[in-house]
């Protein structure tokens, strides 16, 4: 443990806690996250949106920032070198101000890894955080890295978790039980403790946490199919394809040309005060079925990021085929962004209400939809088995309008 501040630091008057504790089982979940700059793209956004679409609040915090502020986040994965590679990932908008929240309106606090813990775990007031979560038994999710800020927190001893291998040190140190990670997708859970190694874990890791709030999950037992191609958006693939999992489908994604085990590379588009949309290199994204092998008739519905992929996919006449068999069978498709201009190509968007990325609009008016305005920019619309959306704000949205169509509910 680095340090000793005293628990009343957030912790003023414990049996006033323990009837506010009492009071929220009454309430709708609201759970914390725990930010900092140059925490993992991923293992800060997918969760972040897939807790909301499933209707669980969630409030993004940072020492020393407000509403409002934004934190840098990192991309890393394994490129293949002795370590993990980073490059600058989306810019995450922070959600609440740190230095007025109350850790007792909170049901479970989630820890991104990445950079970040490297720091945040020098700072006493988020060990005191931690330490109220622990001390009330709430659920505390952490992935990665973030088990440092565990560690100086003191929360570890006679525990048992995981995390990214060279965290391993530092955990022993602090007297956890640790379990090696014999793949990057470990997940362990000790009571209300949950660890898990890396981005890859987030399926099993967000359920798990989901059920450590109590939450039950039903109808998750869809197949549903991803299309896929390179340079499509980053978290417009990864958001709703983990999110999906989590929650027990089983998630296929194909790409024209592309086999099992190969890779997509995505782009990170953001949002930076310019005309349009930036753009930097994101996450290699790993297709786990042929394209070749698929056909409407085998999935419950189809999934379309955006991205610039959309712009030749609606080129390959395979492509809308199987576009086509999923309308035609009346079957869910949700669709994100440039995403519509496939469904424009296929011919499929005639008669219907539908949004998409402003700049797509020609597409969506010239096939003889109806536009619907995406303002703001999250708005997400359904007609019929046709959910659309605008861009990957509006994924909680997106993703919880495609649940519905898929009779999936996450009750508590």
């Amino acid at each position: 443990m680095l340090s000793q501040v005293p628990l009343s630091d957030f912790i003023s008057d414990n049996s006033r806690n323990r009837g506010r504790d009492e009071q929220q089982r009454d309430m709708a979940k609201k759970v914390l996250l725990l930010c900092g700059d140059y925490m993992e793209d991923y293992e800060v956004m997918v969760p972040f949106q897939a807790l909301q679409a499933y209707g669980i609040a969630v409030d993004a915090v940072c020492p020393g920032k407000k509403a409002g502020d934004v934190c840098r986040t990192a991309v890393h994965q394994g490129l293949g070198h002795q370590t993990y590679s980073e490059s600058r990932g989306h810019n995450f908008t922070l959600t609440a101000t740190y230095s007025v929240i109350t850790p007792s309106d909170y049901h479970g606090l989630l820890i991104p890894g990445g950079r970040a813990p490297e720091y945040l775990a020098l700072d006493p007031s988020v060990h005191s955080l931690v330490r109220h979560f622990s001390h009330v038994h709430k659920p505390v999710a952490s992935v990665c890295h973030g088990q440092l800020i565990l560690a100086a927190a003191g929360i570890v001893a006679d525990r048992t978790c995981t995390a990214y291998p060279p965290v391993k040190s530092v955990l022993v140190h602090a007297g956890c039980k640790w379990v090696e990670p014999d793949s990057m997708a470990k997940c362990v859970a000790d009571g209300e403790l949950i660890t898990a190694a890396t981005y890859e874990s987030h399926p099993e890791f967000i359920r798990l946490f989901v059920e450590a709030l109590g939450g039950k999950i039903t109808g998750g037992d869809k197949k549903i199919l991803f299309l896929c191609g390179d340079y499509m958006e980053d978290y417009e693939v990864m958001v709703p394809f983990q999110s999906l999992q989590a929650l027990g489908h089983t998630v296929h994604s194909v790409c024209p040309g592309k086999s099992a085990g190969d890779k997509c590379p995505t782009a990170v588009h953001d949002f930076e005060g310019d005309q349009t949309y930036s753009e930097k290199p994101g996450h290699d994204f790993v297709i786990n079925t042929d394209f070749d092998k698929v056909s409407a008739a085998e999935y419950d519905a189809l999934v379309i990021p955006g991205g610039r992929a959309p712009e030749y996919l609606a080129l390959d006449e395979r492509v809308l085929e199987l576009v086509r068999g999923f309308m035609g069978g009346n079957k869910p498709v949700a669709s994100i962004c440039h995403g519509q201009q496939i469904l424009s190509a296929a011919g499929v968007l005639k008669g219907r209400k539908c949004t998409a990325y402003p700049a797509v609009k020609l597409n969506v008016v010239l096939a003889e939809a109806t536009w619907l305005e995406p303002d703001p920019i999250h708005r997400c619309f359904t007609d019929g088995n046709l959910v659309t959306g605008a861009a990957w704000p509006g994924h909680p949205e997106f993703v919880a309008q495609l649940m519905a169509l898929l009779g999936t509910q996450v009750s508590f």
